[in-house]
């Protein structure tokens, strides 16, 4: 039973707190995010749900109390079945991100960019173009990092090996052969959080012109370098000298992708290779820095305005959750056949990697997370508790319907028997469950459903809470 699995972890005895017993806890059983009172859940090891979702490798990287505490590697790198070790490199897709800010603001501290002065000032092979969307409006770094430059393109598809890639400039303006949309201002800059790689793709050119150097050098240097990140590189594509040291990325089939791992020249949006032990050095470097022990890239009070809560919960280049006793930050990570997930804290010294090597790998990562959590007592990231309660079918009856969420994004609520499922847009169908006439919660993933009727008794609209926000559906 998971609820005494959980207090067996709290309670174990000394002798068992080995990295290997941590280890061994953290991987044979996966709690589930949500726990029904006086239902038994289903253990599953890290084994069993790699082999249902077709992941086949897996690579993890626990920081506790200021230091690695462990890092390890989970099946298989490639089709030769060579093994996932320490040292195998993933894509960190969208991870790449969080370093990039990084160097961005070792710019800002050595006064070679400024987060609020108009980036084109700091641009010379290419420019923001004025916008009709926001005419006159000029775009700072501190708004790029931040998501909140009104730029367009949220991400990028990645290139065949073997076909023609572009350079950054043609993806900026989106001609051939870049395969996304031209990169430009759509909404006033500093008015909305609208994530985007995109704005990270002007930056990354801000520092490629500022330092007259490659961004892959530019990011060793000043960076990857400093930390000790000797399993890492920008470089795209991956270097010869490194491809046996890489994971083969795979499709939601349990395939490689077909020409391998895909080819990103948003080299700050999605470029970076490494691996779960470099990124815990990031970590490391982070909390250090924090707490005026480590200045390698940044000082401590660049660190704080990194970290300094904006609009939609992100700081400079990174997520931000937790309160103000514990705070973390985190960001995720998916290129094509690749997905990863980091999550820290910045006082305890405590975080952790998880990088997988296929499409569908985010699942797993979030169920290493969450049994990680458990293992190292975090104050986030538990499994929740829910109690049932008993609805009769006539008011079950009245939710059936289409839940609008967006124009395009619609919710579907089914009958079947006395049981209620939902189905959204391009997704499967799961079931929910009652813990009030009105409330109902899913086992999937740790969400909420409340029912909304108006004056005449008729159900109007819902609200999905999930993840500290509210998210309004009206009935169709």
């Amino acid at each position: 039973m998971l609820l005494a699995t959980c207090t067996l972890r709290a309670s174990e005895p000394a002798k068992s707190t080995t990295a290997d017993a941590h280890q061994d806890r953290v991987t044979n059983c996966l709690p589930p995010p949500v726990l029904v009172q006086g239902e038994v859940p289903e253990c599953k090891s890290l084994a069993a749900r790699m082999a249902e979702l077709k992941i086949p490798g897996v690579s993890v990287a626990v920081v506790h109390n200021g230091s690695i505490a462990w890092a390890r590697g989970f099946g298989v790198a490639g089709p030769d079945g060579k093994p996932v070790i320490e040292n195998t490199l993933f894509q960190a897709g969208s991870m790449s991100k969080p370093l990039a800010a990084m160097a961005a603001l070792r710019f800002v501290q050595t006064s070679k960019l400024s987060l609020d002065a108009d980036i084109n000032r700091a641009l010379t092979s290419w420019h923001v173009p004025p916008s009709s969307a926001a005419p006159d409006a000029t775009v700072t770094l501190r708004e790029l990092l931040s998501h909140t430059a009104g730029i367009t393109v949220h991400g990028f598809r990645g290139y065949t090996a073997g076909s023609p890639v572009p350079t950054l400039v043609q993806v900026l303006d989106g001609t051939e052969p870049a395969n996304t949309p031209p990169i430009r201002i759509a909404k006033a800059p500093g008015t909305e959080w609208n994530y985007s790689g995109g704005g990270f793709t002007v930056m990354q050119q801000a520092l490629v012109d500022t330092a007259h150097e490659s961004f892959p050098k530019l990011m060793a240097d000043t960076v990857l370098g400093p930390i000790g990140m000797t399993h890492s590189t920008y470089e795209q594509p991956l270097p010869s000298s490194l491809m046996a040291d890489a994971a083969t990325a795979y499709t939601e089939d349990g395939l490689p992708v077909p020409g391998g791992a895909l080819i990103y020249p948003e080299m700050a949006a999605a470029g970076l290779w490494t691996t779960p032990s470099d990124l815990a050095k990031y970590i490391l470097e982070v909390q250090g820095s924090l707490a005026g022990k480590a200045n390698h890239v940044l000082d401590s009070a660049m660190t704080t305005a990194m970290l300094t809560p904006g609009k939609n919960h992100w700081g400079l280049g990174i997520e931000l959750g937790g309160n103000d006793a514990n705070p973390y930050f985190t960001h995720g990570g998916v290129n094509k056949g690749f997905q990863s997930l980091l999550v820290a804290y910045e006082k305890s010294g405590d975080g952790a990697i998880v990088m997988t090597n296929a499409v569908g790998g985010a699942e797993i990562a979030n169920e290493l997370m969450r049994s990680i959590a458990v293992e190292y007592k975090w104050p986030d990231l538990q499994p929740v508790t829910r109690t049932l309660a008993k609805v009769d079918r006539s008011m079950l009856e009245r939710y059936v319907g289409t839940y609008m969420a967006t124009p395009t994004f619609s919710v579907v609520y089914t009958l079947e028997g006395d049981q209620l499922f939902a189905q959204a847009t391009g997704q499967k169908k799961f079931p929910i469950f009652p813990e009030s006439e009105s409330r109902f919660f899913m086992k999937v993933v740790d969400a909420e459903i409340e029912f909304h009727t108006d004056d005449k008794g008729s159900v109007d609209y819902l609200f999905l809470h999930q993840g500290g926000r509210d998210y309004k559906e009206m009935k169709k």
